[in-house]
Parts: structure tokens; sequence; C-alpha cells
């Protein structure tokens, strides 16, 4: 008898439920923004009585979480994380990662910048031997994103504006095609230079240290 392969949606469920291991009790935790995170809100809200509350990187996280009725810090106000969970669009074998496919890339940054873990959860879909094949996003001011397209197609990238989109930061965002990114934390730290780049979507200086992978296997734990 054949055995029915898990769904997308269950396999973002199967990784939703393992991050709860990850949450430490009594104290806040990090949350991103997608899909997956949705599922993880979810779940989050079963144990909420033992979290402190969390610290959201989007206004959409952030009206799920308070729908389950999980206190939101805004993150000015703490100094420190103990984990962060978030999705990804693509993340390689580094633990490198591209993100911003939901719009959140710059709050994403901000609150991992906080943790002391980053904890990705992801199907196994998002695992790549290279970075590139997901459109890269990069959120920018708009009065640089000519020049940016330019810079862009001067590395072999092609990069066109997500029509009808602005961020919570209330910027546009730039979807580059093309690339293959064979060394994520050099080209992390070129674009960042670029005047008018708010935040580029590859979490290579923030990259995960912790990767559960839903596969048809069961949850997988890549430990970066």
């Amino acid at each position: 008898m054949t055995q029915t392969q898990p769904t997308q949606d269950e396999l973002k469920a199967l990784v939703a439920a393992a991050a709860l291991a990850e949450v430490v009790t009594g104290e806040l935790v990090g949350v991103g923004t997608g899909s997956t995170v949705d599922r993880f809100i979810d779940a989050l809200a079963g144990i909420r009585h033992k979290v402190a509350g969390a610290v959201s990187s989007s206004e959409r996280s952030t009206a799920r979480l308070r729908g389950h009725g999980i206190r939101v810090f805004e993150a000015n106000e703490i100094t420190a994380l103990p984990v962060y969970i978030d999705g990804a669009d693509e993340i390689d074998g580094g633990g490198c990662m591209i993100k911003g496919g939901g719009a959140a890339l710059t709050r994403e940054k901000i609150v991992a910048d906080l943790a002391a873990r980053f904890v990705c959860i992801a199907d196994e879909s998002k695992r790549v031997q290279t970075l590139g094949a997901y459109p890269l996003p990069v959120e920018v001011v708009a009065m640089a994103s000519a020049q940016i397209i330019r810079r862009f197609a001067a590395m072999g990238g092609t990069a066109t504006l997500r029509p009808g989109l602005l961020t919570d930061n209330g910027h546009p965002i730039l979807d580059v095609r093309g690339l293959s990114i064979q060394d994520p934390l050099a080209m992390e730290t070129e674009i960042n230079q670029w005047p008018g780049v708010v935040t580029v979507g590859l979490f290579a200086r923030h990259r995960a240290s912790l990767c559960l992978l839903g596969t048809a296997r069961g949850v997988q734990r890549l430990v970066f």
C-alpha cells in the first residue's frame, strides 16, 4: 500500500509544533512572519501561560499573537531574547537564508539581532544547495530604486519592484532574479553598503543556528 506523502501545510504544522520545544519557559520569544510562523503562533497559544510574551517582526504576526492573548512587546522595550523563531524562503547547508517573501525582512532582522539563537522552521522544499533560485527581496528607499536596479544588473541580476506593496516601514521592495549566491555573507555585506538599501533579504550574518526541517520522514534537526 502506497503511503500518502504529507502536504506542505502538514509539514508546516509539524515543524511549528516541534519549535515549541525551543521556547524558553518564563522568557520572551522572538516571532517571525509568514505562513509557517502563523502555524507556530497558533501552537504557541497552547503554552502561552509558559512564556512572558513575544517580540513580533510584523503587524501581521502582532495581530495574530494578540488574537491568541499573547502579550507583544516592542523591540525597544527589551535588550535580549533567548530565541527567535521564523521561517525562510530558502536555506542552504550553512544556515544562511533568503527571507522577505512576506515583506517583513527589516523587522525580522531587527528581532533576530536581539536573539541569542535563530531557529528556522521550514519544509524541505526550502532546503537548497545554493541560494538564489528564490528571488532575493531588498527593501529600499523609493528614490534609490532605479540606481539599485542598475547595480543588480551589473551583477547579472534582474531587479523589479514588487507591485502594489509597501512594507510596514513604508518602503517598496525589489525582487532580484537570476542570482547564484555562492558567498551569502560577502554579498550581504556589499549590498548593505549601497545608498538607499534599507535591508537585503540575505540572512548570513544572522544565519540560523538550528533548522527544524519538515520532511516526509518527520522533522529533521539541522544544526549549524
